[in-house]
């Protein structure tokens, strides 16, 4: 939780600044990352997008507009911070709250102490809720009011895509800030600041450029991670009696980087679509990475296979006909075998679908049938098409005049098979890749015989109800020769 190492919240899941003070003070017993945050909104590294003069974000700090505001980003990354030196901020009354033990009671608690104080005209009272995300839409609900006519400044923190995780008339009524993970220059500057600064180690130790590399790259952005593993990494170095902290240290102290994924998070549709476009681009390294971090994250594997048996038809297609049959082998081998064998099956099921030739010809043909029949476009089910099968059918005149194709030597009959109003639509259209190249060579000859094309005669035995279509421009049986299909 971003809270960690700031606020010790009561059992309510509520606590209380007073006016212009900080909360929880640093002592030599915090955690480094408590120890070195920033006193001041200059201290601040990284959210450069955020921090030029008269931004959000400094007049959320200073208090310049009562504005409420919604922290988005991933963990490490500020929000904490942020809070705090809201908190510490003059003439105003700060709430802390963790909606992962408030609830509505706590909520509605706070804002009528603070209504009481607005009439009373004590400080604006503003009110920081941590993982917002987690709050139900009841609970959500019960700050509008109070948001709206600024009752409270909301402040609320979430590592979660809020136009997922937030309902939209309380993200309506909220700036939304976006941060961003740290860019290796900015961990690396934090961790040279720690290791000399009185507050962090104090020069107790130094870092080896390839321990520093390391807790970089293990970091993955997150600041907090990277100043917990050289913490971790300064006492092993202390104990052992040396005064450098080497590559081996950083190792041992830090086992291996926990997988940024939440499987009901942002993470989860971001890895899922990294997954997919990699498996589109025909990149099978990058797709079986993508798929490794799904695994290891512990995505429930069932829904790793329903995204490539969607994959196998809407982007290899007709390419390669056979992927749709590897795609559901997968899934059903996931059913039979489980984790973590069906791993194996998943993974060569993603190295079949990456490397096979690609077509979403099929997918962008369904498209546009579906567009049409949205627009209304469509019409009757041609009389000769209809149901002939029960009584009184034949007297509708259903099914008089179809042709059967397996009574024709090619199995290929002229015929119309659209509604009017569509008749001659063109919706596949085949590409030259994989095995949908002999469908494209193949698909002209067929329309040209199913809608008797120039050039193209075509003779049709009768159908089972003993007739021919009628036929405009009905070629002389005797006179005309076949196309072959």
């Amino acid at each position: 939780m971003d809270l960690d190492g700031l606020f010790s919240l009561p059992p309510g899941g509520v606590d209380t600044a007073a006016p212009g003070r900080g909360l929880d003070t640093p002592t030599a017993e915090s955690p480094l990352p408590v120890r070195m945050r920033p006193r001041t909104i200059d201290e601040l590294v990284g959210q450069r997008h955020l921090l030029a003069p008269g931004a959000p974000l400094r007049q959320l700090v200073t208090g310049a507009t009562p504005m409420s505001v919604i922290l988005w980003g991933p963990p490490g990354t500020g929000k904490t911070t942020i809070a705090h030196l809201v908190a510490g901020a003059t003439d105003r009354t700060f709430v802390a709250m963790s909606a992962l033990s408030a609830g509505v009671k706590d909520v509605r608690a706070v804002i009528e102490t603070a209504r009481r104080s607005r009439r009373s005209g004590g400080p604006p009272t503003v009110l920081f809720i941590d993982e917002v995300h987690r709050f139900s839409k009841t609970q959500q609900d019960s700050l509008l009011a109070a948001v709206e006519d600024r009752t409270v400044t909301l402040l609320a923190a979430t590592t979660e895509n809020p136009y997922f995780s937030v309902i939209s008339p309380l993200l309506s009524r909220c700036v939304l800030l976006t941060l961003q993970a740290l860019t290796e220059d900015d961990v690396r500057a934090l961790l040279r600041r720690a290791l000399a600064d009185e507050r962090g180690l104090g020069g107790a130790v130094t870092l080896h450029p390839d321990a520093e590399d390391h807790l970089v790259r293990l970091a993955g952005g997150d600041v907090r991670k990277a100043l917990t593993a050289l913490e971790a990494a300064a006492a092993s170095a202390a104990a052992q009696g040396a005064a450098e902290v080497d590559v081996a240290t950083a190792e041992r102290a830090v086992d291996v980087a926990a997988v940024r994924y939440d499987r009901d998070g942002d993470a989860h549709y971001d890895v899922t679509s990294a997954f997919i476009k990699s498996m589109r681009g025909s990149d099978p390294d990058a797709a079986l990475h993508w798929l490794a971090r799904m695994l290891v994250a512990g995505e429930d594997p069932r829904f790793i296979a329903r995204r490539i048996v969607i994959f196998a038809s809407e982007d290899v297609g007709m390419a390669d006909p056979q992927a749709l049959q590897v795609a559901t082998a997968a899934a059903s081998a996931v059913q039979q075998v489980g984790l973590p064998e069906a791993g194996l099956n998943l993974a060569q099921a993603v190295v079949h679908l990456a490397t096979a030739p690609k077509s979403n010809s099929v997918t962008t043909a369904l498209g546009a049938a579906m567009a049409d029949v949205r627009a209304g476009r469509g019409g009757a089910v041609p009389a000769h098409l209809r149901d002939a099968h029960y009584a009184g059918s034949r007297g509708l005149g259903h099914g008089r005049g179809y042709r059967y194709p397996h009574d024709d030597p090619h199995g290929v009959v002229r015929q119309q098979y659209l509604p009017d109003d569509l008749d001659g639509t063109d919706y596949y259209a085949p590409t030259e890749h994989g095995a949908e190249r002999a469908v494209s060579e193949r698909l002209p000859r067929l329309r040209r015989i199913v809608r008797g094309g120039s050039g193209q005669a075509e003779v049709s035995p009768p159908g089972p109800t003993g007739e021919t279509a009628p036929g405009k421009d009905a070629p002389a049986p005797q006179q005309e020769r076949k196309e072959q299909p």
